[in-house]
């Protein structure tokens, strides 16, 4: 994952792999042996002696093919599903870093950056400050996400009796996941007017507690949804990319672009990725590449757990239409 983006800060196609086979080979082998000295009479006594050895080995194989075709455009280039990114919160993963990495824009504020995107890498400051409250809101209990597999009652559901209206929806029909961001109710007063500043931000109804997560750059019904432009693998570490710290001679001569600065209130790179022509001492992952060394400090936990999330994103949009890889692991 990290070669993949170093290899795409110097414009180098990225490679996936997937995992077919993987096969659990050891061996164990024990040896012991011993005797009994005994004397004549006259000898001081009796000797007892031994000795004991255990080897193990063990040699894994794992066996990977390269990913191509419709399996490469469904699990690198097709964008995550906002329904399955937003869940992700509940188990406790920050949620700005979440929409950091995966959002390109929510409602109309971007988080577009890289080429192209002006001398700091574009962006929108608006789109930090949401992602700021939003975090605060989480922190302190004040927001949720909701998932739900029921349709929306539209408005015409009523005198329809309760039946589908044109487009198939009704109020008793169950359909695909649904996410709805829920802001709780609080009687703290910083926290309700981080609410409102929300509400603000996201165009939604003064008075609204919830509002349904769609995908798209902007929302069908104004006031009642948040549209989350998401972003696919490719274009999450692509993002990633343009913030990988690289060595000045490398920019001078052309080979990659300069690094994008930040935006608005945030200080640093999402994942802070290092580089020097010397192996690191302390590294939570590096590669070599071109005779540099890339890596990711190990006393650095918010990179650790961005660059985590990344790996968990990879996960869930993958999709293999072939068997899934087979584990053997010899018995006996």
């Amino acid at each position: 994952m990290l070669l993949n983006i170093v290899r795409l800060r110097y414009a180098d196609p990225p490679t996936f792999l997937d995992t077919t086979q993987v096969i659990a080979g050891y061996s164990v082998s024990k040896s012991i042996s011993g005797g009994f000295y005994a004397y004549p009479a006259t000898a001081v006594g009796n000797y007892l002696f031994g000795t004991g050895t255990m080897s193990l080995g063990e040699n894994p194989t794992f066996t990977y093919q390269p990913v191509t075709g419709q399996q490469y455009a469904e699990n690198v280039v097709r964008p995550i599903s906002p329904t399955v990114i937003m869940p992700l919160s509940l188990g406790g993963l920050p949620i700005d870093t979440l929409l950091r990495l995966t959002a390109q824009s929510i409602d109309g504020l971007s988080n577009v950056r890289g080429l192209g995107a002006g001398p700091f890498g574009g962006g929108s400051v608006r789109f930090y400050l949401l992602l700021h409250d939003l975090r605060q809101l989480q922190i302190q209990g004040a927001m949720t996400i909701r998932i739900t597999s029921e349709n929306p009652t539209p408005p015409d559901s009523k005198k329809n009796g309760g039946k589908s209206d044109s487009n198939g929806n009704g109020g008793s029909s169950t359909g695909a996941e649904r996410s709805y961001l829920v802001l709780t109710s609080t009687s703290d007063s910083n926290l309700l007017a981080i609410q409102a500043e929300v509400r603000r931000l996201l165009h939604l109804d003064p008075g609204a507690e919830e509002a349904e997560i769609v995908y798209g750059p902007y929302p069908k019904h104004p006031g009642k949804q948040i549209a989350i432009l998401t972003r696919s693998m490719l274009a999450m570490l692509t993002q990633l990319a343009y913030e990988v710290e690289v060595p000045e001679d490398d920019i001078k001569s052309g080979r990659t672009p300069p690094t994008i600065g930040q935006v608005g209130i945030e200080n640093r790179p999402e994942v802070v990725i290092h580089s020097s022509r010397e192996e690191p001492d302390t590294r939570y992952a590096a590669v070599s590449y071109n005779n540099t060394w890339f890596w990711i400090s190990d006393r650095d936990f918010q990179s650790k757990l961005a660059f985590t999330m990344v790996q968990v994103l990879a996960a869930l949009a993958a999709t293999n239409h072939t068997a899934g890889a087979v584990v053997t692991i010899p018995a006996g």
